[in-house]
């Protein structure tokens, strides 16, 4: 009897149930009306599961820590370059400036000679040689290191690389003419460093009043 008692107790819900193979879908099937190539679009975040969410959160990350690896690898490689460079360019200044002082040494020690014959018992011609020497080694030492002088004696005035610091009458020279060079100019591989200062020629006024 009490078994018969239970049995009438149960849920009617019960009895109607799906089993577990109703309820299962197959394998790689879809929901109905949707096709399997709206299945693989993507789906908006409210409708994804926690599971989806998690994976895509998961994914996400990844991207994330690559990219960041990425850059972080970027911006070492563009450290590594800026240091070559600079370490380069070093080298090159401090070859560029052994290279001059090695030039430069003759023209010290022809320099220091000339001093000792003047200090000594040599003639004015004898010192006036050695520093004549000296200023031709000073010279071809520039030279090589791209620096050249400028010397327009007798030449246009040019005001791009001679400073006019007066202009005097000339019968002989032309018009317009470097009359005297009173300091050199130099340039340095094409560039302008220092300009002439020179004395410009201009012809000379008629005495007479003119008329």
């Amino acid at each position: 009897m009490a078994d018969d008692k239970a049995e009438q107790t149960l849920p009617e819900e019960l009895d109607e149930a799906p089993s577990d193979e109703d309820s299962a879908s197959p394998e790689g099937a879809t929901p109905e009306g949707v096709t399997p190539e709206a299945a693989e679009e993507e789906v908006p975040l409210e409708e994804m599961s926690a599971e989806q969410l998690l994976e895509a959160l998961e994914e996400a990350q990844a991207a994330v820590l690559a990219a960041k690896d990425q850059a972080l690898r970027a911006q070492a490689e563009a450290e590594n370059v800026r240091r070559r460079a600079q370490r380069d360019v070093e080298h090159a200044h401090k070859f560029a400036l052994d290279q001059f002082a090695g030039e430069l040494l003759p023209v010290l020690d022809s320099l220091e000679k000339s001093l000792e014959a003047a200090h000594g018992d040599a003639d004015a011609a004898t010192i006036a040689e050695g520093v004549e020497l000296s200023l031709k080694l000073a010279l071809a030492a520039m030279e090589k290191s791209g620096l050249t002088r400028i010397d327009p004696q007798g030449e246009p005035f040019d005001p791009e690389f001679h400073e006019a610091m007066s202009v005097l009458e000339s019968a002989d020279a032309e018009p317009g003419s470097v009359l005297h060079v009173l300091q050199k100019g130099y340039m340095l591989n094409g560039r302008l460093v220092r300009a002439a200062m020179v004395m410009v020629a201009k012809p000379p006024e008629d005495d007479e009043p003119a008329g």
